[in-house]
């Protein structure tokens, strides 16, 4: 047990939440800035406390995930541990409500991001709570994102007792009304899900529904489409309102990892897959309005004898 204040300058609260609180503060010793994770010992077990700590320290190694920085300690009233300190707040601060947040910003995150879960699904983890609250910003340009709050994750494999809370980021395969007592298994695809929404959320600045229970009008509609998606109905054109404005090529990216069936759900991977094209329709038709331009010009001086010949009438001052 120690005085935080003896060896740390407590700066600012960083963050603060169900699980504690964190402050940003500077090592007296060494001059380092670094957060501070307090943990409230009446609510919090020192073995769930030492779980997450030991995991940040020894498997976040990828750049994308917040790693523990060796040091942690108790005071009468917390547990602590340090960790790198993301000075520019969390993802959620820079969305902007109905709006989004720019589209090269959303491909950037979520590459860092496909990269960081992949890693932890590698090591045999899964988070089981991404959401913007949970994703730390390194620069105001999202340029350098972690990933953070490791409290819910568990092992592959693992049985917990299912938890249900109101959100868009909770999968359909728990629905409030099975949980009397119900265990799950801890699977990746908890995983692709919440990147599923978050894609949605940083495109649009809106989730496309509230919950992903059958109760919820949003998930309904959206259920409905993709199931006559799936049977490849002809009659069936074009996507749900919520949907309209984003562009076929990421609506396939979402199709994998919002398929509701948690088995056939597609991987945090294959989102690089789908980076560098055009997520907005608005953007798909600018590049498409850009290439039919292209083709045009080509035409045209095929029509006019070729690059050579164009080249020739350019230097005798022709048109």
């Amino acid at each position: 047990s120690l005085k935080v204040s003896k060896h740390f300058q407590v700066l600012k609260l960083l963050g603060e939440g169900s699980y504690g609180k964190v402050m940003l503060a500077l090592h007296r010793k060494r001059g380092t800035p670094m957060a501070l994770k307090f943990f409230p010992r009446k609510s919090t077990s020192l073995t769930s406390f030492l779980r997450e700590y030991n995991l940040s320290l020894a498997y976040c190694t990828h750049p994308s995930l917040t790693r523990a920085l060796g040091i942690f300690f108790s005071t009468p009233s917390y547990y602590v541990f340090a960790q790198q300190a993301c000075l520019y707040g969390d993802l959620y601060s820079v969305v902007v409500s109905e709006v989004g947040v720019d589209e090269d910003c959303v491909q950037r995150v979520m590459s860092q991001l496909s990269g960081a879960v992949t890693h932890l699904h590698s090591l045999g983890f899964v988070h089981r709570d991404i959401k913007p609250e949970n994703i730390f910003l390194c620069d105001r340009s999202c340029r350098w994102v972690k990933l953070g709050d490791f409290g819910l994750t568990r092992a592959v494999g693992t049985t917990v007792r299912a938890v249900w809370y109101e959100s868009p980021f909770c999968t359909p395969e728990v629905e409030p009304e099975k949980l009397e007592d119900i265990w799950i298994t801890v699977q990746p695809a908890i995983d692709s899900w919440a990147l599923g929404v978050l894609v949605y959320c940083l495109l649009t600045g809106c989730f496309p529904w509230e919950e992903s229970t059958h109760d919820d009008l949003g998930y309904r509609k959206y259920k409905a489409w993709f199931d006559r998606q799936a049977e490849k109905d002809e009659d069936e054109t074009g996507c749900i309102q919520e949907f309209e404005g984003l562009s076929p090529l990421v609506m396939t990216l979402l199709k994998e990892l919002l398929h509701p069936d948690p088995r056939q759900r597609g991987s945090p991977e294959e989102i690089l897959s789908y980076l560098g094209g055009p997520w907005l329709m608005e953007t798909a038709r600018e590049e498409q309005r850009r290439k039919e331009e292209a083709e045009k010009e080509a035409r045209s001086v095929r029509e006019r004898g070729g690059v050579e010949e164009e080249l020739l009438r350019e230097g005798r001052g022709e048109r």
